[in-house]
């Protein structure tokens, strides 16, 4: 488990947060295996009824913490943390709501398609800039980005690595629900109580047809991403870009 990962039963309710607030929530080789383990630990757990998702300070997550990841991704060629997570929340079926504010960037933006609602505070910034470090996509979000926003739109996304706000996640299907500034716990904890109202059976078979017949081709694009995800780690476009990544954080401001 992860100190960066607060994992908490709340009656029925599986909260989880993303703890790093000093990093911006960047989510360590630690915190994926911490989050897997949460996700999965409520698939088996018939009495939750509902999992919800946030982080905590400025932001909901920076992304991947780059430096750990490089440095702790395993040399034997075996799986790593962050795809258990995705392959987790893609087979999913527990109701997930997630609670989005500042930036949610990389797999920031991507788990969320995976969540069944995703509130998403006003001025919330979205941004997938996996071409930008050398990398490709992940969480299969190249086969559910095209499918909800359309070809066109998913290119400026994906291969511009555009950011975008809430309203325009709202318009192709990414948020379900947008909330006034310093208003998104008050909006979360009223979808999550209309949910925790409803019968509890109806609901999770009601989650589980909606995502019925997706799955296999979900995990199937995963597959197909990692094997790409993979390969670029080792390249010198990704060297080059991540080293450049670290240069501009730390330059001096003139």
């Amino acid at each position: 488990m992860s100190e960066h990962v607060l994992v908490e039963r709340k009656d029925d309710v599986l909260a989880i947060a993303l703890a790093r607030p000093d990093r911006r929530n960047a989510i360590t080789v630690a915190m994926y295996a911490a989050l897997a383990d949460a996700v999965e630990s409520a698939a088996g757990d018939d009495n939750v009824r509902l999992i919800t998702l946030r982080g905590e300070g400025q932001d909901f997550t920076a992304g991947n913490d780059l430096g750990d990841f490089m440095a702790e991704l395993p040399r034997d060629g075996s799986d790593i943390p962050v795809w258990r997570l995705l392959r987790a929340l893609a087979k999913n079926q527990v109701p997930i709501v997630a609670a989005v504010h500042g930036n949610a960037v990389g797999i920031g933006t991507t788990m969320l398609f995976h969540c069944d609602f995703v509130i998403a505070e006003e001025g919330t910034r979205f941004l997938m800039p996996f071409v930008d470090l050398g990398l490709v996509p992940e969480a299969a979000s190249s086969l559910i980005l095209p499918g909800l926003a359309g070809r066109r739109r998913a290119a400026r996304y994906l291969l511009l690595g555009e950011p975008f706000g809430p309203d325009e996640a709202l318009d192709f299907g990414l948020v379900s629900h947008i909330a006034p500034a310093g208003k998104l716990d008050a909006i979360v904890d009223r979808v999550v109580d209309a949910l925790r109202a409803k019968p509890a059976e109806a609901l999770r078979l009601t989650q589980r047809l909606l995502r019925r017949g997706n799955t296999d081709e979900l995990l199937e694009r995963m597959e197909l991403e990692n094997g790409h995800f993979s390969e670029r780690l080792t390249s010198t476009e990704v060297r080059d870009a991540i080293s450049a990544f670290f240069a501009a954080r730390t330059k001096p401001v003139s």
